[in-house]
């Protein structure tokens, strides 16, 4: 495939850096085909070898295959091809066998090149990346050799205790590695050095793909909550599958104990649903008996409520580890029965206190000043672009430009709930314990030609729930008669067109004007699909006027704002149902009639042009009443974008 020199000087120059293997391929989810890592380089029977790279495909669009040249210690020539397996368009997994193991030569060392393979479903054509170099050493058992621990030291229970060394294993059908503890421990309130139990704790890696580095919780289950001083030794065990356990040489150690300790609350606000994450030591959880509470002793002062009030609050968080526990705000607890947390708002100053209890003992910690807001609810919104809506991408000649048709999309979400407290995301959120998912898919697995689908169980009138998921199956729906899976659905929008081809039924709004703008990629109709020759340069940012384009940039340009806006309209339309719309407080899920411009009249009111934002038509808006709910529901200091809103009624 031709490349302009500037192209290829960037991606030359890109693969000195990166130090990866790629290829190119007329088909435009093969483009950019790259090997970049394969890990561990110690391989076991059980390991899953993880293949890292680019522009990987699902096996609906490509078989797969890792393929390993070179010869072993004893210069015999290896040439091997496995399977691998799908996980993500960066990375693959192949199964490593006994069976496998025995096709490089048993226990070995390979020095040689890794090739990802790939036959494309599109046009049977087997692609392939560069040669990476590859070292790579199978064993068939590994003994663990720790080589550097800390020996001595001041630590809190459940701090996590590293090991250096190598021979780790990394845990799933390999097997485990474990730390068994054994000693005595010297309470701090005096007394003599009580033997303990021998404990195994399993160890697990710094790097999941690394057998150089390990750790393990220092459990209470070794020598209980209270403070004192823990004298024995550290034995690493590889409890390999299959294999008879092998334990290295014990290590002595001394840890001095204390007490647990608050460091830092963060973040500084949080609201309804969001993760409230305190940092210190010696937390406790995860065991039977082992709990942590957070004590809050200090003054709430309510905004626009009277001076500060008195308080005090027992919270139970959850256990991340030893270093940290993670707190939700919620309605169940004190703090949500004791504050509206929908509509109040407010800063405490205090106290916070952990408090530690593991079987009959029960410890006080150290009490921290501390400062925290309540802030307004906000809605976070985790649009998941699964990988068949990519491939989708394909209809419309337009899988090259997935990432461009979805920073579209949010824009369009976004446009349309300025002013509203949302927060829309690309990745999982890790913040906030409740928020909304939706699945962008291919095809509408409910075989209704439907755009999209809340299929939530009810209206939820005042967004109450906080965690819908508008994707998937919903046994409820599924058995009140409506359809069962929810979503945004691709290749349902090929509805529009004039000759839909086997992709979907034309439905009554089908429009000339879609064929002119998608016609000249879709391969079906004889277009040529969007390559990253087309992308040189860039996807310029287009309005409607410049729609469907006269050249072939300009007609990439305009397929990316109109598909984007049609998916983003659609996703914007279906997560208004699920926070209570139409009709708030009443009944009915769409406005009744047909009005121009209005984003929740039912999918036969709003033609293409309107969804497209074409030819005059669109964007569409929530009706007035509509975003004076949703600002009520959804309070934010953000100013109401001023758009002019259509009558509801």
């Amino acid at each position: 495939m031709r490349r302009s020199l500037l192209a290829s000087l960037a991606l030359l120059a890109s693969l000195a850096v990166a130090g990866c293997a790629t290829s190119t391929s007329p088909d435009p989810g093969l483009e950019g085909l790259a090997l970049t890592r394969v890990a561990p380089v110690t391989i076991v029977p059980g390991t899953k070898l993880v293949v890292k790279g680019a522009s990987f495909v699902e096996a609906e669009w490509g078989e797969a295959t890792l393929r390993l040249v070179g010869s072993d210690g004893l210069n015999r020539d290896v040439d091997v091809r496995w399977p691998a397996k799908f996980v993500d368009f960066n990375t693959m997994v192949v199964d490593i066998t006994p069976a496998r193991l025995a096709e490089v030569g048993g226990e070995t060392d390979l020095r040689g090149t890794a090739v990802v393979d790939v036959r494309a479903t599109s046009d049977g054509v087997v692609y392939s990346t560069d040669a990476l170099d590859v070292t790579l050493a199978f064993r068939d058992r590994l003994v663990p050799e720790p080589r550097a621990l800390e020996t001595s030291g001041v630590h809190f229970v459940n701090d996590q205790i590293e090991i250096g060394g190598a021979g780790f294993l990394l845990g799933g059908d390999e097997g485990t590695t474990v730390a068994r503890l054994a000693g005595c421990f010297t309470p701090e309130a005096g007394g003599a050095c009580a033997p303990i139990t021998p404990l195994e704790i399993p160890m697990t890696p710094v790097d999941p793909l690394a057998r150089d580095k390990a750790t393990f919780p220092f459990s209470p289950r070794v020598a209980g909550i209270k403070p004192g001083t823990f004298t024995g030794t550290v034995t690493v065990v590889n409890q390999q599958m299959g294999r008879q356990p092998v334990a290295a040489q014990g290590i002595a150690v001394g840890y001095d104990l204390v007490t647990a300790q608050i460091f830092s609350v963060d973040p500084p606000a949080a609201s309804l649903g969001q993760y409230v994450f305190v940092h210190g030591g010696g937390f406790v959880g995860g065991d039977a008996g082992a709990l942590t509470e957070l004590e809050l002793v200090g003054n709430f002062t309510r905004t626009g409520g009277p001076g500060p009030v008195p308080v005090t609050l027992t919270l139970i968080p959850e256990f991340v580890e030893g270093r940290l526990v993670r707190y939700v705000v919620n309605t169940d607890d004190q703090l949500g029965q004791s504050l509206d947390l929908r509509r109040d708002t407010g800063s405490f100053s205090g106290r916070i206190t952990p408090i530690v209890s593991f079987g009959p003992d029960r410890v006080r910690g150290v009490p921290t000043q501390t400062s925290f807001q309540l802030a307004p609810v906000r809605q976070v919104v985790y649009l998941q672009f699964q990988p068949s809506y990519v491939e989708g991408l394909r209809d419309f000649g337009l899988r090259a430009v997935h990432k461009q048709v979805r920073d579209r999309i949010l824009e369009v979400c976004r446009r349309a709930y300025a002013g509203v407290n949302m927060d829309f995301r690309i990745e999982p959120p890790t913040d906030f314990a409740l928020f909304e998912n939706v699945e962008l898919v291919g095809v509408d697995p409910n075989n209704q030609g439907l755009f999209g689908y809340d299929n939530t169980p009810g209206k939820d009138n005042g967004n109450v729930r906080l965690y819908d998921r508008l994707g998937g199956v919903n046994a409820v729906t599924q058995q009140d008669g409506y359809a069962g899976y929810g979503g945004v659905f691709v290749r349902s929008l090929m509805g529009f067109s004039k000759h839909p081809g086997s992709f979907a039924r034309s439905v009554p709004g089908a429009d000339e004007m879609f064929d002119r703008i998608f016609d000249p990629f879709r391969a079906d109709q004889d277009g040529e699909p969007v390559t990253s020759v087309d992308l040189a340069g860039g996807v310029a940012a287009v309005g409607p006027s410049a729609c469907p384009g006269t050249s072939r940039k300009s007609q990439v340009a305009c397929a990316v704002y109109v598909l984007g806006n049609l998916v983003g309209g659609t996703l914007a339309h279906e997560i208004g149902h699920s926070l209570g719309l139409a009709n708030p407080f009443n009944e009915g899920f769409h406005n009744l009639g047909d009005a121009p411009n209005r984003l929740m009249d039912a999918g036969g009111d709003r033609s293409f042009r309107e969804r497209a934002e074409l030819a005059g038509e669109g964007p569409a808006h929530f009706c007035d009443e509509e975003y004076a709910y949703l600002r009520v529901i959804l309070p934010t200091d953000q100013p109401d974008p001023g758009f002019e809103r259509p009558s509801c009624f």
